[in-house]
């Protein structure tokens, strides 16, 4: 099998988890539409996705793709909470301020995924990205360290880790 053809089946699996998560699976007729839309989707991107030969087998690729999924929902909770507290904090402790973060990640598919899950994580917001030199900008509701280095464990590392065994 092709890197090309094994690229465009995994963007129709994805799709079609998206699909689902976002529609549901209430009716046929919403499920072959699915199947339409993921075919398309694969079709025209589905080449994008994977480009060059991994070093893990896609198992286990998959395998640490599920674990982020469940680190990614874990920190969602973390960060929630933490949003909630500041909120219903009568001081409201906030200290806003955008931070500069590292990433060793090279593959662009790795931090997009890396920059949306920063994102997502109520409390902090990808503002830019410096591809040339692996820096991402975040606008942090809760500033809590000023230097690169801490401000890269505590945002992207949690993250990284996990995303190198999945992309790189």
């Amino acid at each position: 099998m092709t890197q090309a053809m094994k690229s465009r089946i995994t963007v129709f699996i994805l799709s079609m988890l998206v699909w689902l998560a976002l529609v549901g699976v209430r009716m046929i007729e919403e499920v072959i539409v699915g199947v339409i839309v993921a075919l398309l989707v694969s079709a025209v991107a589905g080449h994008f996705l994977i480009t060059t030969q991994k070093q893990r087998h896609a198992a286990v690729r998959w395998l640490y793709g599920i674990g982020y999924f469940f680190l990614f929902i874990w920190e969602m909770i973390k960060a929630n909470l933490h949003v909630a507290y500041i909120v219903i904090h009568p001081l409201l402790p906030i200290k806003p301020g955008i931070v500069k973060i590292k990433t060793e990640l090279t593959k662009d598919s790795a931090v997009t995924v890396l920059t949306n899950s920063i994102t997502l994580t109520p409390g902090t917001l990808t503002v830019d990205v410096n591809p040339e030199k692996k820096e991402i900008y975040v606008h942090w509701i809760d500033v809590k360290a000023t230097d690169v280095e801490n401000c890269t464990r505590l945002i992207g590392a949690r993250f990284e880790r996990t995303l190198k065994e999945v992309f790189e």
